[in-house]
């Protein structure tokens, strides 16, 4: 069980409306906010897996290029 004390009521309420927006309970919608939480990978986890990838090369004309294609 988890309890949280304090929440101020505008974030209590903004939470309600989402639950209700969901057709959910509070505790269901919650429950399903915090399991999707904990099964993303940590931040530093994710930062390191980009940081030893190799770098990427480019130069003006492909970022050119890549304009023209629409891509970003």
């Amino acid at each position: 069980m988890i309890q949280v004390r304090d929440l101020p009521e505008e974030v209590v309420a903004a939470l309600k409306a989402r639950a209700e927006s969901r057709g959910q309970s509070l505790a269901a919608y919650l429950h399903d906010l915090l399991t999707q939480e904990a099964a993303m990978p940590p931040v530093q986890d994710v930062m390191a897996g980009i940081a030893s990838r190799e770098p990427v090369s480019y130069t003006i004309d492909d970022l050119r290029s890549f304009a023209r294609d629409g891509r970003r």
